[in-house]
């Protein structure tokens, strides 16, 4: 590969985009940066496409989902290399982010028809003469804007469910994956040649907010709460309804009945997998008094076994530079504030990469409390009980997922949680179960993608009624007469009036 620039950084020459390794500084890609122009020309032609999209029906798209399904599980390999190399994913966290990006594909494609397709719906007594139905209709265009720490599992969990309920999708890559996005949209492109049904625009910002004002009919957004503020005004310019996937700070609570040895396995795995760059990840944990010390020891053993580096390690580099200070100022204004490193510290941060590190005894002002890290680190609280874990887990205006270890009391704690979705004696789970849905409340977004809930939201309800007979209880019509209005009050106060 040849060496551009420093390792990771967004590289512009000329009107392409130049992705770059963050491990290595090589070149993984490059692709045209799209002005205003054809980021609208893009809407307008994805919207002439939608009319031949829409009208292949359910079984249609099915089969043409179900063909891009096959060829990306036939080039898994050839895509988990393409990520690695642009985003310094490990090859095995690639693979897995893909094989669960295949099976969103597969539920999206089978389960559409059953969940969108017109259905008769009961009438009441007082409209009883007419029959009602209810079918979902596809927005029209669908732009898609994607984040780079998952860049096939997430754009996917957007776009397949979208294309299943009959939309035309335009995708604006993270300027840091934009090939692995390319990727994407050309081999959908190889299965459904007809027509530019999954497209793709490149470039900045500049190029996200364009998207956001060339009319289309509603918005899928991944990244952060301040970008996705930026995001809703823009589409609010428009009325363009969007949906939010933002950034989150997950915790882990640990009851005194948990498995100790499963919970320091699954927290290691869900704070440290993709180097800490996880909206879901777990960056916070509370664990009970008479378990808190074995569980920190057992955290430490496990995370101090990671291996970190470009090939073959567990912990691959940190893909966006900027990143690094925020992971180090975090770890050092912990310990300045009184916190203690059972494994790590500020020197874990070397670039390209960030160590493991945990953290215990953080206060909750911290900023490794408080603020999305995006980092291999960890903070490990000792709380009285379980209330007193679920007040500080609620206590930040961020609500994506979390995850509680324990027997008898986990699943009441973890309905207690102010979170979209939470895993019992696991983690990040949710995120893989195609039949559920996915997001977050408060500042870490709204909607939902994923499951019968993920569908529904890229189709509108369309509620449709039919007069079958004459009126009995004439009421929506100027012809009635005071006893048909006295007949409708007598039948109303003696249905509903006891």
């Amino acid at each position: 590969m040849k060496a551009v620039q420093l390792a990771g950084s967004v590289v512009i020459e000329g009107n392409q985009l130049v992705s770059t390794s963050p491990a290595t500084g090589g070149e993984a890609g490059r692709v045209p940066i799209a002005d205003t122009a054809e980021v609208v020309r893009a809407v307008e032609q994805a919207r002439a496409a939608g009319q031949w999209w829409a009208g292949l029906g359910f079984t249609g798209r099915r089969e043409r989902l179900m063909r891009w399904r096959r060829l990306l599980a036939q080039r898994m390999e050839q895509l988990a290399e393409l990520v690695h190399a642009e985003g310094g994913k490990p090859i095995p966290d690639a693979l897995v982010e893909i094989v669960t990006s295949v099976e969103h594909v597969d539920w999206a494609a089978r389960n559409a028809r059953r969940v969108l397709g017109p259905r008769r719906v009961r009438s009441r007594l007082v409209l009883a003469e007419f029959s009602a139905h209810l079918e979902y209709q596809p927005y029209g265009v669908v732009g898609v804007i994607g984040p780079w720490n998952y860049p096939v599992f997430t754009p996917i969990g957007s776009a397949a469910y979208a294309l299943a309920a009959g939309n035309t999708v335009v995708f604006k890559p993270s300027e840091y994956t934009p090939v692995v996005g390319q990727w994407l949209v050309d081999t959908f492109a190889e299965v459904v040649p007809e027509q530019p049904v999954f497209t793709a625009v490149h470039g900045l910002g500049d190029v996200g907010a364009a998207l956001c004002r060339a009319g289309l009919d509603k918005l899928a957004f991944t990244g952060s709460t301040a970008t996705a503020k930026k995001v809703m005004a823009a589409c609010a310019e428009t009325l363009t309804p969007v949906l939010v996937e933002a950034g989150g700070k997950d915790a882990m609570i640990v009851d005194a009945d948990a498995d100790l040895d499963a919970a320091a396995e699954a927290c290691v795995w869900g704070a440290m997998t993709n180097a800490g760059q996880t909206c879901i990840g777990i960056e916070r944990v509370y664990a009970v008094e008479p378990v808190f010390d074995a569980f920190v020891e057992k955290v430490v053993e496990r995370a101090g076994r990671l291996t970190v580096g470009a090939e073959g390690a567990d912990i691959g580099p940190i893909t966006m530079p900027s990143q690094l200070d925020v992971i180090r100022r975090h770890i050092s204004d912990a310990l300045a504030r009184g916190g203690r490193a059972a494994l790590g510290g500020p020197e874990a941060v070397q670039p390209p990469y960030a160590h493991p590190t945990v953290l215990v005894d953080v206060p909750e002002d911290s900023a490794a409390v408080r603020e999305e890290t995006f980092g291999p680190t960890l903070t490990v609280n000792r709380v009285r009980d379980p209330d007193e874990a679920i007040a500080r887990a609620n206590a930040l205006p961020y609500g994506l997922g979390g995850s509680v270890f324990g027997r008898r009391r986990a699943v009441a704690i973890a309905r207690r949680l102010r979170s979209g979705m939470a895993s019992v004696n696991s983690t990040l789970t949710f995120a893989g179960m195609s039949t559920l849905p996915f997001g977050g409340v408060g500042e870490s977004g709204f909607g939902r993608i994923h499951g019968e809930d993920g569908l529904r939201e890229f189709a509108r309800a369309k509620a449709v009624t039919r007069r079958r007979a004459r009126s009995l209880l004439p009421s929506t019509t100027f012809e009635r007469t005071p006893t048909d209005v006295a007949r409708l009050v007598r039948v109303i106060k003696t249905l509903y009036g006891r």
